[in-house]
Formats: structure tokens, C-alpha cells, sequence
């Protein structure tokens, strides 16, 4: 009776110590994933912005810049014109859209609306896309988007930062319709046009992994992913050029811009492949600055101010 008693006690105390020990195990590994998704999720320090940022990007006005430009599409040059709005205003990271009031948890973004119009024949081509970037520039475009209409159809596509790029597209095409995508965070072309802008010493160089504008990806019906690209940045008599070559998509974009803030773009073109089937061929797409405002335009709606397009030569 004794040695039966005498075995539970060792079997209870077995027991005992192995529950404490999982414990303890289990808590050790909880508190590690604790602290690699803290690292994880650390966010990258702010950088400092300069004086002269500050007096030209929160004076209360928009920078509205018009362009000549020659756009490749289907095989042929098209004339047009394109026209870049940069804005500062707050950011809800959450909901990932314009925040309608002050809130500690505000954003604070350099905003592109970036606009195309051509005609293709007899009907008419409209692009926009939209990129927000933290002014702090110390992450990604917290989200990027393009609408696109023409008379076959219109479509809509936008990227979302979140623990991953999160994709939905919308398209007329029977090959592409509604999409719902993940991918993993590389550098966006179309955020490349916000960091010039603030800080374009920081632009990366070199062999990188980069994610084709909406613009590109649509037109040319291509898979969105990160391609190989190579990027370089030279500078010569006060301009600056960004060159960004895909070898894969047989492509090349190339910004130009003032070496001197506020690095004001100036021009740009874009080598690519235009057409489809035997009668494509490499073409390129360019755009050269006319005019130039700061204005409020968000107040500027009136019949009064149909003169201010003149400004800008549209």
C-alpha cells in the first residue's frame, strides 16, 4: 500500500513538473513571436524635413505643372497632354483615405494626382492615378490607385499597404476582371515620383526589385509582380535623371528633374513596346513641362476661374 502510494506521488509530481515545464515554454516561445512581430512592425524613424519643405508644401496651395505629351498606344504616337498635382493634406493609415479632421493618428502625405488625356482615333483616352506618401518618407505609399476610361470600357485598380501590397483590380476584360492579390512590399514605380520630390538623394540605385506602375501594368496587360530592374540617378547642368530600366519588360522610364529643391519635374519618357502581336514595335512616350501654378484649386470651381486653365495652357 505504501509503495503504491509512494509511485503516485511520483507520477503526480511528474506530471506537475512537466505541465510547468511546457508552460515555461510555451511562454518563452509566446514572448519570442511577441518580440520578432514587435520587430517587425518597429517603424523606420521619421526623417527631419527642412525648412524650405515645410514653407513650400504647407503654404495652404497646390503645385499644378501641365506637359506636352506624345504617348505611345497601339503602335502609334498620340498627342495629348498630362498634368501633376502635388499636394500635402492628412492621411488616415487605417481607413487608408483623406482624413476630414486633425487626429493624432493622422498621416501627414505628399499626394500625386497625376492626369493623361489622348485621343486613340475617334475615341478618347483618360488616365489618372493617385499616389499617398508619407512625407516622412520611412515606408511605402500607403496606397496607390488608377482609373482609366476609354470607350470600350473603364477599369479600376489599387494598391493597399498593409502587412502586405494588397491588390484589387476591376476590368471590363474577361482575362482580368475582378481581382483580389497579395504581394510582398518592394518598391512601387509609382511612388518613386512622390520621393523625388521630397528627397530624391534617398531615390535607391542599383539592382532592385520593382513594381510597375498601374498605368504600365494596364496598358500593357502584364502580370502585376516585382520585376528585375536596374536604376541609376546622374545629374548634370542643374537636371537630374532617374533612369529605371526592366530588362524582362524590355522597358525604360526616365524622370527628369531640377538637382535643386523644390526638384520640380521636368520632363519625362518611357521606352516600351507599343502594339500587339507581329506589328508591335519599341516606342517612346514623352512629356516636357509647359506651365506652372500654386494655387488652391479646391476653391478655384467657379465660371470666373475657367481663365486659370489659360495659365496653365490647356
Amino acid at each position: 500500500m505504501k509503495a503504491t502510494s509512494n509511485l503516485g506521488l511520483i507520477a503526480l509530481l511528474s506530471l506537475i513538473s512537466s505541465s510547468v515545464l511546457l508552460s515555461c515554454v510555451d511562454r518563452t516561445n509566446a514572448s519570442n513571436k511577441e518580440i520578432a512581430l514587435e520587430e517587425v512592425k518597429a517603424p523606420t524613424p521619421k526623417k527631419e524635413l527642412s525648412e524650405d519643405f515645410k514653407a513650400y508644401w504647407y503654404a495652404g496651395k497646390a503645385e499644378i505643372t501641365s506637359y506636352k505629351l506624345e504617348q505611345a498606344r497601339y503602335g502609334q504616337i498620340r498627342d495629348g497632354h498630362a498634368v501633376l498635382i502635388y499636394v500635402t493634406e492628412p492621411f488616415l493609415p487605417e481607413k487608408q483615405v483623406k482624413a476630414d479632421r486633425d487626429n493624432p493618428g493622422n498621416v501627414s502625405v505628399l499626394k500625386l494626382n497625376a492626369t493623361k488625356k489622348y485621343l486613340t482615333g475617334i475615341y478618347p483616352y483618360s488616365v489618372m492615378s493617385s499616389t499617398f506618401y508619407p512625407v516622412y518618407d520611412n515606408q511605402h505609399a500607403i496606397k496607390t490607385s488608377l482609373s482609366m476610361q476609354e470607350w470600350c470600357g473603364h477599369v479600376y485598380s489599387q494598391i493597399n499597404n498593409r502587412e502586405q501590397f494588397e491588390f484589387t483590380s476591376h476590368s471590363y476584360f474577361e482575362t482580368e476582371a475582378d481581382q483580389e492579390i497579395t504581394l510582398e512590399k518592394n518598391l512601387l514605380e509609382n511612388e518613386i515620383w512622390n520621393k523625388i520630390r521630397i528627397n530624391p538623394s534617398d531615390l535607391p540605385t542599383g539592382n532592385l526589385k520593382v513594381i510597375p506602375s498601374l498605368e504600365y501594368v494596364r496598358l500593357r496587360h502584364k502580370k502585376l509582380k516585382a520585376y528585375d530592374a536596374t536604376a541609376k540617378l546622374t545629374a548634370q547642368n542643374g537636371i537630374s535623371t532617374y533612369e529605371l530600366t526592366y530588362p524582362e519588360l524590355e522597358r525604360t522610364l526616365s524622370i527628369n528633374f531640377t538637382s535643386d529643391f523644390p526638384y520640380t519635374i521636368e520632363s519625362w519618357s518611357e521606352d516600351f513596346k507599343s502594339g500587339f502581336g507581329p506589328g508591335a514595335k519599341t516606342l517612346t512616350t514623352k512629356a516636357s513641362k509647359m506651365k506652372s501654378l500654386n494655387t488652391p484649386y479646391w476653391g478655384q470651381n467657379g465660371n470666373e476661374h475657367l481663365i486659370l486653365r489659360d495659365s496653365l495652357g490647356l
